[in-house]
């Protein structure tokens, strides 16, 4: 269909991607256990939202420009690495009611109701961004998907598009399931403050770690 080739051996390989811990699971591992479930599940709805874009970008050739492009590689490496290293210097020093899930917020106004779709907004904004701005995933997409694409066929385009829906549900699956778990810590550390804030600590430490990494990472 539309040249897709292999296609159960794309299934096993993006199934084991998933299952090999990444960047991705980090992220969404401690956004679960700093935030709890809900943190989790918008970050890997927000990380879903930019395989979307990279799919997209594969699809329509967008994706081989920008890995030829040393320059356009090394932006987007500095600007993702920053972004990561910002959140976990934000995570770091934030005050409890900063660093934890919407619910803990609340106060006597009830200001929840005000404040949750804007914090969900941030968390998935955040995850988006996080993947959007990982050259390592343009490179993944424009050296991974063209291999279960025949040469020869004359709707690319939909080929592409449809192994990056694949791969994104596979993905949006798995994340969540993992959300699922780690948001588990959360539950049950909500009740001892002191422990919280050091998984807090822990977390964004973790991520300017990653963001680290990420700056430092070759093509």
């Amino acid at each position: 269909m539309f040249g897709i080739t292999h296609f159960g051996f794309f299934v096993v390989a993006v199934f084991l991607l998933n299952v090999t811990p990444g960047p991705d699971t980090a992220y969404i591992v401690g956004r679960s256990v700093a935030q709890g479930r809900g943190a989790g599940l918008m970050s890997a709805l927000g990380i879903s939202a930019g395989c979307c874009v990279h799919s997209l970008a594969c699809a329509f050739g967008l994706t081989a420009l920008l890995a030829a492009s040393a320059t356009a590689f090394t932006v987007i490496k500095f600007v993702g690495a920053l972004y990561l290293i910002y959140l976990g210097v934000r995570l770091i020093f934030a005050k409890p009611a900063e660093a934890g899930d919407t619910a803990a917020t609340a106060t006597a106004a009830d200001p929840r109701a005000a404040s949750a779709p804007k914090s969900l907004r941030q968390l998935f904004l955040q995850g988006f961004w996080t993947n959007v701005l990982n050259p390592k995933v343009v490179l993944f997409f424009v050296s991974f998907f063209p291999q279960f694409v025949t040469t020869g066929s004359d709707h690319k385009a939909l080929a592409f598009l449809t192994l990056g829906v694949v791969f994104v549900l596979m993905s949006m699956v798995w994340n969540s399931f993992v959300a699922y778990i780690a948001g588990s810590v959360t539950q049950r550390f909500s009740g001892k403050p002191g422990v919280k804030r050091w998984l807090d600590r822990g977390v964004g430490s973790a991520f300017v770690g990653l963001g680290v990494k990420l700056a430092t990472a070759s093509r």
